[in-house]
């Protein structure tokens, strides 16, 4: 019998992201955006079955793919290195390299929503309104441009367009449990909401006439579901609710008059096709995934999906047949998925009686060790999700424990919102409840837990490692926050109007806000820590590392601290990523008892 060498933690990064696509109309060719080749640019695909191929060059990771109809061009929104500042450009239809459709000072952000077979392009853009957002209409053929909207009370985004183009649907984002959503016409803005300045969220909407429109909305609700809107009338009907699922994307098709939807429950998503003008049931889809990141369904009728599960990486589906067929064959180098760990899905009581959904992933042959990962948001959740990390994590040995603690996604909008103006105190001890269940329940020892978050995540590693110190061996934080009061003044303009809702106010909620903030804990931050930010984060800036960094440094405390030059909030580099996780297992194996 031959002998081979162990599986390497570069295998299991050797799968790829692929971050949205797009079909052509005669479903002849599929283009996604992937670090298929180490670094985010757009490949294509010729359908069925073809090889794929690099399409345009781009390095950059692309916010929207896009076809025109008449087969001259492509659209996309290309950023610089995670900076975020997404603006349009435009290829050739047989690929090369992106141009910019127009002029555009380099802050500049532009939101993609539609483009019509006229050649008008509708999209949102921070252009001298960089706090709330204004709305577009801008035409191909002769490039003028003509304002449709101006934001004023939260940052704005087109939803939809009518079939003549004389109306789009505008939502407002206040908080993230708070968007409105308005029909605008000629000036004139008319709420979609029963009331549009309670809290509540109304989320995708599609015309299937110029008169009438479905959306997505939890008004009235705990979970999302789908209602009907009649302009010429003003009336608003819910038409479908599910038991305990939110919906949370949908799509029109007309030559079917048929709705396609997808939904989330804890940590799974479902998708339906349904009827509305039957009055039948919707039909289950059966997903081929676990977790959907894209809808898309063509003029045929046929389904495409970009998903994953929590063993397998991103791909792409397609329903044609009455059958699933996968488009994209992405996967882990060596390892077959009846060897990939999937989680097991656990509940614990908090400390208020609260129970807190959970995922546990035990690995093969375990080293005795679990890592804690706090997810981020922090208003979404972790869910059976591909993440190349924790296999590898997992293929050394470590245990992972990943709650969903209050302020999570997928479990109700009361749920979502309890993290509110709350972000250091009920989460984390949610956080705390759950580290002492898994040593009350036998799955860890009280000497062999690690602490790696990111994000939001990171913040809260942070806020750990500084009340909890001696929970754990040792710490990673991922881009966290590490002051609440830099955090909210550094945030991008679009985001500033959320952060009074999200967070507080840095004047009449001071105290709350000292005292939730990582900083504020320093000289108990006595275990050793690793440090990673990209350089370019617009989210949480180089700053609220390197203000951390450089007290523990300042205090004696071991820390680590790598910085990625051309990264943003997250890896997109394969080169980048791989280093950052390497670093983060050898510093992990650093810090096991000897």
């Amino acid at each position: 019998m031959m002998d081979f060498a162990e599986r390497t933690v570069a295998q299991f990064f050797t799968t790829y992201a692929i971050e949205n696509f797009t079909v052509s109309t005669d479903e002849s060719r599929l283009l996604f955006s992937t670090n298929l080749n180490g670094k985010m640019n757009i490949w294509a695909m010729d359908l069925p079955g073809g090889f794929p191929y690099l399409f345009a060059q781009t390095e950059q990771s692309a916010q929207f793919l896009k076809e025109d109809n008449s087969k001259t061009f492509v659209l996309t929104a290309l950023d610089e290195d995670g900076n975020e500042n997404s603006q349009l450009q435009v290829l050739p239809y047989e690929g090369g390299l992106p141009h910019p459709l127009f002029a555009a000072e380099k802050e500049e952000k532009h939101f993609f929503q539609e483009l019509r077979e006229d050649g008008t392009l509708y999209y949102a853009t921070s252009r001298e309104n960089p706090a709330f957002l204004s709305g577009y209409r801008y035409h191909l053929d002769d490039g003028t441009s003509e304002k449709l909207y101006e934001g004023t009370k939260g940052a704005t985004f087109m939803n939809a367009v009518s079939p003549d183009g004389s109306k789009v649907v505008v939502g407002e984002l206040r908080a993230n449990t708070h968007i409105a959503s308005y029909i605008v016409e000629k000036g004139n803005w008319t709420p979609l909401s029963d009331n549009p300045d309670t809290g509540h969220v109304i989320g995708d909407a599609v015309f299937v006439s110029d008169t009438k429109l479905y959306m997505i909305t939890n008004e009235n609700s705990e979970f999302s579901g789908i209602a009907s809107f009649d302009i010429s009338t003003g009336k608003k009907e819910e038409v479908l609710s599910l038991p305990e699922e939110s919906i949370t994307s949908l799509k029109w098709n007309k030559e079917n008059a048929e709705l396609y939807f997808t939904s989330e429950q804890g940590v799974e998503d479902r998708l339906y096709r349904w009827k509305p003008e039957e009055g039948s049931s919707p039909v289950n889809m059966h997903a081929p995934v676990s977790v959907i990141e894209q809808l898309s369904v063509s003029d045929l009728g046929n389904i495409y999906v970009l998903g994953m599960h929590a063993d397998e990486p991103f791909n792409i589906y397609c329903f044609r047949g009455q059958e699933w067929h996968k488009i994209t064959e992405n996967r882990v180098l060596g390892v077959p998925r009846k060897d990939m760990i999937r989680p097991e899905v656990v509940h614990y009581e908090t400390f208020d009686g609260m129970m807190i959904e959970s995922l546990w992933f035990k690995p093969e042959k375990a080293n005795g060790y679990v890592i804690f990962w706090p997810h981020g948001g922090p208003q979404a959740a972790e869910r059976k999700q591909f993440r190349a990390m924790f296999q590898s994590f997992l293929n050394e040995g470590y245990a992972i424990f990943a709650p969903n603690f209050r302020g999570s996604t997928g479990y109700g909008a009361s749920f979502t919102k309890l993290v509110e103006q709350d972000w250091g105190e009920g989460p984390r001890l949610d956080c705390k409840a759950g580290i002492e269940w898994l040593f009350n329940s036998g799955r860890c020892d009280r000497d062999k837990l690690f602490l790696v978050g990111g994000s939001y995540g990171g913040y809260m590693a942070l806020l750990l490692a500084g009340r909890h110190a001696e929970y754990f061996r040792a710490v990673v934080d991922i881009f966290g926050v590490s002051n609440l009061f830099t955090f909210m003044e550094s945030v991008p303009d679009h985001w500033k109007p959320i952060m009074e809702q999200w967070l507080g106010d840095p004047v009449k909620d001071k105290t709350r806000l000292e005292k939730d903030s990582p900083i504020t804990y320093l000289a108990s931050m006595t275990k050793p820590m690793l440090v990673i930010q990209g350089a370019n984060d617009p989210r949480v800036v180089k700053e609220e590392s390197d203000q951390i960094v450089e007290a523990l440094l300042e205090q004696g405390t071991h820390v680590e601290y790598l910085v990625l030059d051309d990264e943003g909030h997250g890896f997109s580099k394969k080169e980048n990523e791989i280093r950052v996780y390497e670093r983060m297992l050898s510093f992990l194996k650093e810090h096991q008892a000897h």
